[in-house]
Formats: structure tokens, sequence, C-alpha cells
């Protein structure tokens, strides 16, 4: 394996220490799954992790492994919703300060969430560079420790270990489906997957509105984001430093969704499974439907990656009253 920022050894001391924190959460067949070809699917249910994301992990694995110099000037993140709930949890845990930056167009679940934990969001712009300055300035202002969403050694670590735990809870897998933003859960997957299947694949998911992956993959650097209208709010990031030449090297594809087809995967993971999920969270089921041809007579795990959904319109009519 090529020399990245984070190694198994990483992932497994991950594993190690998340574990009294995080749930082991399940891998939940989905029988009836419209429209697509693969010969199984079933879905790693992270929307029932802690704080309803994956989030929790990475999260969980940077302030856990802080050192009490470190911990006691707390911590400092920009995020559009989940991994700032799931930073200002794990720091509730260690009983440190957390300052969240939250851009202005959040999802309004996410933002109550960071408030329900005690922490007032600072907000800022929608573009990544309004987010990075705003936390630059507020670490500069208390002297917190950052914790960047996903472009973190001990972050993508931490995602890691949701591949750990699908490769043990579905041994017969060949293929698996990742959401992608800017790229922890990738990155951490594509890592734990090389060291203990290599045999099995791994595509990307993304929206077309926010395809940034997608054309940095095929250009071989980084590209902007331009546009932050998805409604897969988790997504609307660029890939990042750390992550993507770990993407670049071990990713199989990265699959483009329509806006409408997330939306229909919220409807029907609701009505298939009883699941509810938000759409950054069903982008890898998205990609299940609108490219059925990639996974004929394949066996699928998708990560359903948070359930955080701020949009009950768009669960079925039968599943509204939740």
């Amino acid at each position: 394996m090529q020399n990245f920022a984070v190694d198994w050894a990483d992932i497994e001391a991950a594993a190690q220490r998340i574990q009294p924190w995080v749930f082991c959460t399940s891998v939940t067949e989905l029988n009836e799954f419209p429209g697509n070809s693969a010969l199984s699917v079933r879905v790693k249910c992270e929307n029932q992790q802690r704080g309803f994301a994956f989030k929790a992990r990475g999260a969980c694995n940077a302030v856990m492994k802080l050192d009490p110099e470190q911990a006691a000037r707390g911590v400092v993140t920009h995020s559009s919703g989940n991994h700032a709930a799931a930073l200002a949890w794990a720091a509730q845990q260690r009983g440190i300060a957390a300052h969240i930056v939250m851009p202005q167009n959040s999802a309004g679940i996410k933002l109550n969430a960071v408030r329900r934990l005690g922490v007032e969001p600072i907000l800022c712009g929608p573009r990544g560079e309004d987010r990075a300055l705003a936390a630059q300035r507020v670490q500069e202002q208390t002297g917190a420790v950052f914790i960047h969403p996903f472009d973190h050694p001990d972050v993508i670590a931490g995602q890691g270990t949701v591949a750990v735990e699908i490769l043990r809870q579905a041994p017969d897998l060949d293929t698996l489906i990742v959401p992608v933003g800017g790229g922890g859960l990738l990155a951490g997957t594509l890592l734990a997957v090389q060291s203990m299947r290599p045999d099995v694949k791994v595509y990307a998911a993304e929206p077309q509105l926010a395809d940034d992956a997608y054309r940095s993959f095929r250009s071989g650097h980084i590209e902007p984001v331009l546009r932050t209208d998805s409604i897969a709010d988790g997504l609307r990031t660029s890939v990042g430093d750390l992550t993507f030449p770990i993407i670049q090297r071990y990713v199989e594809d990265i699959l483009c969704v329509s806006e409408q087809c997330i939306q229909e995967s919220v409807t029907t993971v609701a009505r298939a499974a009883r699941l509810i999920a938000e759409p950054s969270g069903v982008v890898s089921l998205a990609a299940l439907q609108e490219h059925a041809h990639i996974f004929a007579g394949r066996r699928v795990v998708a990560i359903l990656s948070g359930g955080n959904l701020d949009r009950m319109d768009l669960l079925p009519a039968e599943l509204q009253w939740v």
C-alpha cells in the first residue's frame, strides 16, 4: 500500500479507541429495491449510528486521541451538519469545549442537533472558503485544536471502521457503494478494503449538482465546487488533499446521480426497509438505480451514511407521521 496519511494500523487503532463510544450498526437486506439488477442489495445502517450518521466515528477517534494539553484547549471545526454534531457530541463525552462553524444554508435539523448539545453554531457563508476562514478566526481567538470534517488522519481512520464492520458482517459481498463529499468515508473505506479484501470493488456515488469528486477523478487533480444547491447537503464540498490521493489510487469509479433519483431513493428505502435516511445518505442507493448495468449480478452493500432527514415530505405518505 502506498504511503498515505493513514494506514491500516491507524484504522485498527481507531476501531479499538472508539469501540466504547459508537454503535456497530446493522447490515440490512433490501428485498424490494426497484430499478436495480444486483444479485443482492444490503445497506449498512449508519443512519442508526450515534447522531444518526457515520460522522460519530471519525469525530470520536480524533477527540479521544487528543493528549491532555490539546484537549484542554477545546476543539473547533466547520461542517454543514453531521460532523458538526458529531464533534460537539464527542467533545461533550470528553468534557471539553467545542466551537462549531456551520454554513447559513445548513439543514435545520442539523443546526438544531448542535444546539441540543449545548453549542450555538457560528454561522458563515455557504462556500468552502467561507467555512475555512470562519473556523480559522475562531481557532485564532480560542486556541482550540482544529478537527477538519474529512481531511484529517484521525477522522479518516475513524470512518474506515465502517468498512471493517461491513466486511465482517457481509463476507460474501463483492461490491461496496460509498457516498462521497469530502472523501473521509470513502478514503477510509478504500484503505480498509485494500487491507482486508482487495478483491472487493468500491464505487463512489455523488450528486450531479456536486460533482467535484467525479471531475477530480477524471482530471487527476482536485477540482473546485461549482454549486452548493444539491439536496444532498452533506456532499456539497470538495475532496481534500489527504483523501484525494487515496481515492485516486483505489476507487473503481465515481458515479453521479440526479436530484430526482436521490429524492426517490429516500422514499424507496423508507418503503422497502422502514429506514429513514437523509438525501446525502442515499446517494449510494441512487447510484445502484441509475447505473444498474454496472451492478448486474453482484452482491452489493451500499453505505446508508446518515438519517438526519429535514424533508419529511420525501417519505411515503404512510410514514409521514414519523
